[in-house]
């Protein structure tokens, strides 16, 4: 007999708190979503920072780091990684030569194409048992439980 993938046993009281169950449909978001990105060599938190850049630039790493809640020191290394990949470029700020500006390339702007398609796919397949109504429904539910 093949093994099949059990649900793990939660607590009835633990599995009915919505901290619990948002916790869970997070996991399994993130899941979803990480898989259909790694068909494209990307990341989570580096296609959150290249459609930042994307929306917001050009931007400092600074800016980013705050926009994102990420810490400086990530956002450098993701930038890095980034660049070497050919997606964004890294030029001095003209208005302050300390910093450096970062925009997203033509490169950079073709896979972000490609992975939010991923992303919306993958999104799709997590809400796939809603209705159009529930999922417009969960979505503000969510941004008033995220304060967003």
């Amino acid at each position: 007999m093949a093994d099949t993938p059990r649900t793990p046993y939660v607590p009835t009281r633990i599995g009915n708190l919505p901290s619990w169950l948002l916790g869970r449909a997070a996991a399994r978001g993130h899941r979803l979503v990480a898989e259909a990105l790694a068909g494209e060599g990307m990341r989570m938190m580096h296609h959150a920072v290249l459609s930042a850049v994307a929306e917001l630039g050009p931007v400092s790493q600074a800016q980013l780091g705050r926009t994102l809640g990420i810490d400086p020191k990530d956002v450098v290394a993701i930038v890095n990684d980034l660049q070497s990949d050919g997606l964004v470029t890294r030029t001095p700020d003209p208005d302050d030569r300390r910093k450096n500006a970062i925009a997203i390339s033509a490169a950079g702007t073709r896979r972000l194409r490609r992975t939010q398609e991923l992303g919306e796919r993958a999104n799709d397949e997590l809400t796939a048992d809603l209705t159009p109504a529930e999922r417009n429904q969960l979505m503000g539910l969510l941004r008033r439980i995220a304060q967003v």
